[in-house]
C-alpha cells in the first residue's frame, strides 16, 4: 500500500500562523486583556452566516483572529477552569503539588521536625514525586489536555469562520 504525504506546509501557510502568536509573547496580561471586545460585539447574531468559499473562510478566520483574541484567550480560559472542575482529581493532583512545593520551599532548606519523625527536603521533594506521579497518571491529565486542545479549536475556530467581518473591514481593503 503506498504511503499518502499530507503537505502540512501548504496547508498551514495559507492560515499565516507563523507570525500570529508574536504579538501575545510581547505583551502583558494586563495590557492583553485590556483590548476585550463587548459581549454584544463578540457574540453579533447578525453576522453570522456561512463562508462562500475557502477564500472567504480564510479573511473571516485571519481577521477574526486577530481582532478577537484577547476574547478567545478568556473562552480558552474559562475552557481549561470548566476542565479542572469537571476532573476533580487532577485539580487535586495540581493543588497538591503547588502546595507541597510552596510549603518545602517555606522551610529554606532546613529539616522538617515533626516530634517523632526529622525529614530533610530531598526526602520531602521524593515524597511529594511518590504521592503526585501515580495520582496524576490515574487523574488523566493527557486526555483533558486533548479534550482541551479540541474543545477550544472547535469553539475558538468555529467562531471566527462564522462570524463575518464588519462592512468596514470590507471596504478598507479595497484598492482606490
Amino acid at each position: 500500500m503506498a504511503r499518502m504525504n499530507i503537505p502540512l506546509d501548504a496547508l498551514t501557510s495559507r492560515l499565516n500562523f507563523s507570525g500570529r502568536f508574536d504579538s501575545v509573547r510581547s505583551q502583558s496580561v494586563a495590557n492583553r486583556f485590556a483590548n476585550l471586545k463587548g459581549v454584544g460585539e463578540f457574540f453579533d447574531v447578525k453576522r453570522l452566516s456561512k463562508p462562500r468559499d475557502m477564500g472567504d473562510l480564510q479573511q473571516r478566520v485571519n481577521y477574526n483572529l486577530s481582532y478577537f483574541s484577547s476574547n478567545y484567550a478568556v473562552v480558552f480560559v474559562m475552557l481549561s477552569i470548566y476542565s479542572l472542575l469537571t476532573n476533580l482529581l487532577l485539580l487535586f493532583v495540581i493543588i497538591l503539588v503547588v502546595g507541597g512545593m510552596f510549603g518545602i520551599s517555606k522551610l529554606e532548606g532546613r529539616d522538617l521536625d515533626v516530634g517523632f519523625a526529622r525529614a530533610t527536603p530531598s526526602q520531602l521533594y521524593t515524597g511529594l514525586l511518590i504521592t503526585a506521579i501515580p495520582l496524576g497518571l490515574w487523574a488523566s491529565p493527557i486526555s483533558t489536555v486533548l479534550w482541551l486542545i479540541g474543545a477550544s479549536a472547535v469553539t475558538i475556530l468555529g467562531h471566527a469562520s462564522l462570524l463575518d467581518r464588519p462592512i468596514e473591514a470590507n471596504f478598507s481593503e479595497e484598492a482606490v
